[in-house]
C-alpha cells in the first residue's frame, strides 16, 4: 500500500478514486506518565513517555485507515492528513485521526 500526504503519485496514474478512508484512536495517558511529564516540564527537556504515546496513537490510526483502504481494494491512499486533539475531562485523553482518499492505480 502506497501512502502519501500528496494528492498525486509521481510515476503513477490514479485510475479511480474509491472513497475517503479514516482511522481513529483515543489513548489515555496514565497518572504516572502525567506526573513525570509535569516534572520534566518544570526542569526542561522532552517527555519521552508522551512522545511514545503519540507515536503509538498515530500508528494505530494509520493502520486502521490502511485496513479500511485494503477492504475497498485500494492500491494507495493519497492526501493523508493527521489530526491530534485532546478530549475528555481536563483533556486527559488524546485522539488521533488519520484520513485520506483510497485510490486504484
Amino acid at each position: 500500500m502506497i501512502i502519501t500526504t500528496t494528492h498525486t503519485l509521481e510515476n503513477n496514474t490514479i485510475k479511480e478514486y474509491l472513497d475517503i478512508v479514516s482511522g481513529e484512536t483515543i489513548i489515555g495517558a496514565n497518572i504516572f506518565k502525567d506526573f513525570f511529564a509535569s516534572v520534566r516540564d518544570i526542569v526542561g527537556g522532552r517527555s519521552g513517555s508522551y512522545e511514545k504515546v503519540l507515536r503509538q496513537a498515530k500508528n494505530t490510526a494509520m493502520n486502521e485507515m490502511i485496513k479500511s483502504a485494503e477492504s475497498l481494494g485500494a492500491d494507495a491512499i493519497v492526501g493523508i492528513d493527521l489530526d491530534y486533539e485532546t478530549v475528555g475531562k481536563n483533556g486527559g485523553m488524546l485522539m488521533v485521526t488519520a484520513s485520506g482518499t483510497a485510490v486504484k492505480l
